[in-house]
């Protein structure tokens, strides 16, 4: 029984941290022994019209046989709208027993009140002011880590067997995340089997820089439709938890067919678990560009239908 406990303590530990990640400054923590929790949820986070705090607390048996307690707070919500929106969060819950459910609920929420904006006369659309400058800045970043190449962060497309070249998938590179010295970029891939997963590694480590780093972390999932199953696994490649952290990620906001590898260089400050958040952060914003998230309904079906993981045999890549 101590044992199970133990699991769903740290499957409860690892949604936390990746709703941290996800979600950045809407995620706000009340207590933290508690397992109280706060989510801002807007229906648009530059020009809010519509906003929602979802509070939970998540109870040590959750995710495995309770659900979180939560309040809906809103001085709109009333009546009918409040009942319908308390209805669609247990039927998610429902729908995934024994599952992470969070991510889908604040995302149930956000398309409620998108609905909700569309229904009335649209706002100005107003961009902040530091927009550009947040964008030149991501730019030095990508430019700071290719000094060989002033066009692309990795060159990783110069491929000289040419039958890998049909094979391979293609290898795109995220921005890349810096803090006390420490830096943090995320690479993705589609993939479809573990021979992929393979060459993409293989692939990855031809470049220098990244075969330097101090961390390769990746996880991947991979969609099996004969037998409806999942076929998954991660590496921490040294960081210890790192990869399952970024394979939980994964599984909440429901990717499938993809690999995503966070290359690490340390910079001689330890950072805590603010390496985890950096990790996550990298990973999900490559995959929101890349469009692997789905809308939260189509994850709770995923989910609900697709439960069945098959965890493949570790490799030695390294």
């Amino acid at each position: 029984m101590a044992e199970g406990n133990a699991g769903s303590n740290q499957k409860l530990n690892e949604e936390i941290e990746a709703m941290a990640a996800i979600y950045g400054e809407e995620w706000c923590v009340i207590d933290d022994c508690a397992k109280i929790f706060c989510i801002r949820i807007s229906d648009d986070i530059d020009n809010p019209k519509w906003t929602i705090c979802l509070q939970v607390m998540l109870p040590n048996e959750y995710p495995a046989t309770a659900p979180p307690i939560y309040q809906l707070n809103a001085p709109w919500l009333k009546g009918q709208e409040r009942v319908d929106l308390s209805n669609s969060l247990e039927e998610i819950y429902m729908q995934n027993i024994g599952e992470s459910i969070l991510y889908l609920w604040v995302e149930k929420i956000r398309d409620v009140l998108i609905q909700k904006s569309q229904m009335t006369d649209p706002g100005p659309d107003v961009k902040k002011k530091t927009e550009k400058e947040d964008v030149e800045c991501e730019d030095d970043l990508i430019l700071a880590y290719q000094p060989e190449n002033p066009v692309k962060a990795l060159d990783l497309d110069i491929i000289a067997n040419r039958t890998e070249m049909e094979e391979l998938p293609p290898i795109d590179h995220g921005v890349p995340i810096t803090d006390r010295r420490s830096t943090f970029q995320a690479h993705l891939a589609p993939v479809v089997c573990p021979k992929q997963v393979k060459m993409v590694l293989a692939k990855l480590y031809e470049n220098k820089k990244i075969a330097s780093a101090t961390h390769n972390i990746y996880a991947y999932r991979i969609y099996c439709e004969d037998k409806q199953t999942f076929l998954q696994d991660c590496e921490d490649d040294g960081e210890t938890a790192a990869g399952g952290r970024l394979l939980h990620l994964m599984e909440i906001l429901n990717v499938r067919n993809v690999m995503v590898v966070v290359s690490r260089w340390f910079g001689g400050i330890l950072l805590g678990p603010d390496r985890f958040k950096h990790i996550n952060n990298c990973a999900r914003n490559i995959l929101v560009e890349k469009n692997y998230i789905n809308s939260p309904e189509e994850s709770s079906k995923a989910l609900g239908k697709n439960k069945k993981v098959r965890k493949d045999k570790k490799r030695s890549e390294h």
